[in-house]
């Protein structure tokens, strides 16, 4: 039993997604990392700031968004919880479903896990292989990355956007 509990409480290995198209997107995003370092959660990698449209409407304010890797000693719904009480904490309201907003936090891979069918979380996040918001910033920071249920590697989910996702990405 010991040995199962020192397991359970080792470091994982987890990659969130900080997303803003309200306000001061950059401000936000730092006070978000700031938020999750209070967390004694240790940052590995911080990627590059990315610029994209709005989606699904392009006329909503453009998107900034980084990906973190970190080590975390917390299970994946409490990761989760922490993550979404950031966003409360940071202003987000609930609104429509893709409305803008100050601040999205998104566990995107934690320790290479996957949900099972019928969970309300999903693991890895069920639209990161689609999103290049996500993409770009993973393969700056772990170049071999492998989806964990798609077993592809980052680089061919990138190949496999559309052109227009891959021309509307903007690192700054």
């Amino acid at each position: 039993m010991k040995r199962q509990d020192i397991l359970e409480n080792q470091a994982k290995i987890v990659f969130l997604g900080i997303g803003s198209n309200l306000g001061y997107r950059k401000t936000n995003i730092e006070k978000a990392k700031f938020f999750l370092s209070q967390y004694k959660l240790q940052f590995i990698s911080v990627s590059s700031y990315y610029e994209t449209p709005s989606w699904p409407d392009p006329i909503n304010p453009k998107f900034l968004n980084i990906i973190l890797k970190i080590k975390c000693k917390f299970k994946p719904h409490e990761l989760l919880k922490i993550c979404k009480d950031i966003e409360v904490k940071l202003g987000r309201k609930k609104t429509t479903r893709n409305a803008p907003r100050i601040c999205d936090l998104d566990v995107i891979d934690f320790n290479g896990e996957v949900s099972k069918k019928n969970e309300k979380f999903y693991l890895p996040h069920k639209m990161m292989h689609k999103r290049n918001f996500v993409l770009f910033p993973l393969f700056e920071i772990q170049k071999k990355w492998i989806h964990p249920s798609k077993q592809k590697d980052v680089k061919t989910l990138i190949s496999l956007l559309p052109d227009r996702d891959i021309r509307s990405i903007k690192k700054i």
